[in-house]
C-alpha cells in the first residue's frame, strides 16, 4: 500500500544532513557551550554557526536569534517578554485566528487584567488593516498577528500591519512558524520587532525553534538562570538540536525559491481536482496562502443537510484515509484530538456544524504529483461513500 505524508504543517522528517550534524555532536561535541575549556567552546562554535545561519533565512544578524525549546516557546516569550515591562495591564492586540501559543498566554493576560482586542477576520481569514488602524489605543504595548495561519493557510497582510504598528510607535510580533523556510522572510525589509520561528517546521528536529528580536527591543526573561542566549533563556543550550536546526536553516535558504514554486504547482492540482466536487469547499485564501496547503470543510450536497450524519467530521476523514495509507490532519495539530468546532473557522463565519468538518493537507519535499493525483481519487472515493446521496 502506497504511504503517503500530508501533515508537515504539523511536522517534517528530519532531513539526513541535520541528523548527521547532530550525531557528530551528540557523540563528539557535546560539551556545555558556557563552559570556558576546550570542550565546551566547541560546543560554543557550533551554537554560535547555527545562530548564523538561522540569522540568514531570515536576513538578520546573529545577535538578534534567540534560541528556544519551539514555536509555542518562542510565541511566549515574545508575549510575555514584553508585558512584563509594565507593572500596570495595559492593552494588547491578536487576531481571531491565533495559533494556541498565541490566543492562550493572551487569556491568561485577561484573567491578570489586561486587555485584549482579537481582530475579526473575513471569510477567507484575513485581518483588515483598517481594523487594526482602528483597535490601536494609547496605551496599546503590543500587536501580535500571525503569519501564515496554520489551519487554513491564508497569509495575512503582514507588511502593512507592520507598518501601522511602527507609525504608532507600538511592538509588532508575527508568529512565521509556518511561513519561515517556506516562503522567503526578509526582517531588514518587514516591519516586525518579533518573529518566532521552529526547527521541526523545516525539515530539522523537534525542541527547539528561535525568536527574532530586533535589535534594541526590549524584553524581560522569562526563566531566571545561567543568562544564555543574549540573557534572555537561561538554561544550557540543546547543543545537537541547534546545530540540525541551523543546517536545516541553511539547506531551507538555498532550496526556498524553487521548492515554494514547485508545492504551490502541486497544491493548486490538487486543488483544481477537488473544486467541482459536491462534498467539499475549500476554506482560507486561495490568492494569499502557503505554498503547500489545502484545507476543506465536508458539506452536503445542498438540500440533503439534515441527512449527513452527525459523526462524518473531519477526524473521520482522517481516519478513513490513513487506512488508505494518506495521513492528513483535522486542522492544527494542537486540536487533533477534539471532536469540537474549530475557532478558528468559527471566526472565518462557519456554522458549528461545518466547523467540524474541516480537513488539512500539507505538502512537502518528498510529495510528488503521482501523490497528489493518487490522493485526490482516494479522497473522492471516501467522500462519495460517506456523503448521504450515495446511500
Amino acid at each position: 500500500m502506497m504511504q503517503i505524508y500530508l501533515d508537515h504543517s504539523a511536522t517534517t522528517p528530519t532531513r539526513s544532513e541535520a541528523i548527521t550534524a547532530m550525531q557528530q555532536v551528540l557523540t563528539q561535541q557535546w560539551g556545555n557551550p558556557s563552559s570556558l575549556h576546550t570542550w565546551g567552546q566547541r560546543s560554543a562554535t557550533l551554537v554560535e554557526r547555527a545562530r548564523i545561519k538561522v540569522g540568514n533565512l531570515i536576513n538578520t544578524v546573529p545577535e538578534s536569534i534567540i534560541f528556544t525549546s519551539g514555536g509555542t516557546e518562542a510565541d511566549n516569550m515574545a508575549i510575555m517578554g514584553v508585558v512584563r515591562c509594565y507593572r500596570e495591564p495595559q492593552h494588547i492586540i491578536i487576531s481571531s485566528v491565533e495559533h494556541s501559543a498565541i490566543s492562550e498566554p493572551v487569556r491568561m493576560l485577561e484573567n491578570w487584567g489586561w486587555r485584549v482586542t482579537r481582530l475579526p477576520v473575513n471569510q477567507q481569514g484575513r485581518v483588515a488593516p483598517q481594523e487594526l488602524q482602528a483597535a490601536l489605543q494609547a496605551n496599546t504595548v503590543l500587536v501580535s498577528i500571525i503569519y501564515g495561519q496554520s489551519e487554513v493557510g491564508t497569509l495575512q497582510p503582514i507588511a502593512e500591519l507592520g507598518d501601522i504598528c511602527r507609525y504608532r510607535r507600538v511592538l509588532f510580533h508575527t508568529d512565521a512558524v509556518q511561513v519561515v523556510g517556506r516562503l522567503p522572510v526578509d526582517v531588514e525589509k518587514l516591519p516586525v520587532d518579533l518573529l518566532s520561528l521552529s526547527s521541526h517546521k523545516i525539515y530539522g528536529p523537534q525542541g527547539v525553534g528561535a525568536l527574532y528580536v530586533r535589535q534594541g527591543v526590549e524584553l524581560v526573561p522569562l526563566l531566571g538562570g545561567g543568562g544564555q542566549e543574549m540573557k534572555l533563556r537561561s538554561g544550557t543550550q540543546a547543543v545537537a538540536a541547534i546545530a540540525g536546526f541551523g543546517v536545516a536553516a541553511e539547506l531551507a535558504n538555498e532550496e526556498i525559491v524553487t521548492e515554494a514554486s514547485r508545492l504551490s504547482r502541486l497544491r493548486d492540482r490538487l486543488f483544481e481536482q477537488m473544486v467541482d466536487n459536491p462534498y467539499v469547499i475549500c476554506t482560507g485564501d486561495k490568492l494569499y496562502r502557503l505554498p503547500h496547503h489545502l484545507s476543506f470543510c465536508i458539506v452536503p450536497p445542498e438540500g440533503e443537510t439534515a441527512k449527513l450524519d452527525n459523526k462524518i467530521t473531519g477526524k473521520t476523514l482522517v481516519r478513513q484515509l490513513n487506512l488508505a495509507g494518506i495521513g492528513i490532519s483535522t486542522g492544527s495539530a494542537c486540536h487533533s484530538g477534539k471532536i469540537a468546532p474549530s475557532p478558528i473557522l468559527l471566526a472565518m463565519g462557519y456554522t458549528e456544524d461545518t466547523a467540524t468538518r474541516g480537513i488539512r493537507l500539507t505538502l512537502g519535499r518528498e510529495t510528488t504529483v503521482a501523490d497528489i493525483d493518487w490522493t485526490a481519487m482516494v479522497l473522492k472515493q471516501i467522500l462519495a461513500r460517506l456523503m448521504p446521496n450515495s446511500y
